[in-house]
């Protein structure tokens, strides 16, 4: 059964998922991932991807990611349809709208974190590198970090990491970002810190949210809960 969600105007789509299909092959075994999974995904939305140990949750998030490629259906990103796109094309793409938090952090421990946060300018070909420092310095104002903008990575606490992953996820402006289980690896009152942080900046920039999680600090929190069992969607 492929079940889909509530009907947005095109307009307003950031993401539109449709009927996709995922399988890989684990030693002479198929495994589907995503069994015909359709979701619309709107400006401005803070959602979260709810579902159990290899519901389809992460393969979820790296098609819509485009880090990785449906074997059937379509990924659209504002309108575009972006597994048509050339490799360089879709990698300009990612690049240029789609920010990423994860639940390591995945800071480079040899750059300080105005470093950290500065790599995903550097790669953006949009912002012209007299504006890094702007932003940079915005970003990490926004996350209530600024005072640690020349320490390593190392020298943070969690919370204070996850701040960093922030601020780089959102310094280029994207119009998505996207978590993979961002408050996992936090105490629980600096994952409540963590979830108001970004529902302030969702609100504040107007950027859309979408997190795969169990967590349920954050499934409290989140305006849409998209739930996924056995690579389907679920009411």
């Amino acid at each position: 059964m492929t079940l889909t969600t509530p009907i947005t105007p095109e307009k307003d789509l950031i993401i539109s998922i449709q009927n996709v299909r995922k399988t890989y092959r684990l030693g002479e075994t198929e495994v589907e991932a995503l069994r015909g999974v359709s979701i619309d995904l709107a400006k401005g939305e803070f959602a979260a991807v709810v579902g159990p140990s290899g519901s389809g949750k992460s393969t979820l998030l790296n098609l819509i990611g485009t880090i990785d490629a449906p074997n059937s259906g379509r990924v659209l990103l504002e309108g575009k349809e972006v597994f048509k796109l050339p490799d360089d094309a879709r990698s300009r793409l990612r690049n240029e709208k789609i920010g990423f938090i994860f639940q390591s952090f995945n800071l480079i421990p040899v750059l300080n974190v105005y470093e950290n946060i500065e790599l995903p300018l550097v790669i953006n070909s949009r912002i012209p590198p007299q504006d890094y420092k702007k932003r940079i310095l915005a970003a990490l104002a926004d996350v209530d970090i600024s005072e640690y903008a020349y320490h390593l990575p190392d020298k943070l606490s969690g919370g204070q990491r996850q701040r960093v992953a922030i601020a780089r996820a959102l310094a280029f402006d994207p119009v998505l970002v996207l978590a993979d289980e961002p408050t996992a690896n936090l105490d629980s009152v600096t994952a409540h810190k963590i979830i108001d942080l970004m529902l302030d900046l969702n609100q504040k920039r107007k950027v859309t949210f979408l997190f795969s999680t169990h967590d349920e600090k954050l499934m409290n929190r989140v305006k849409r809960i998209i739930r996924i069992q056995d690579g389907m969607l679920v009411s």
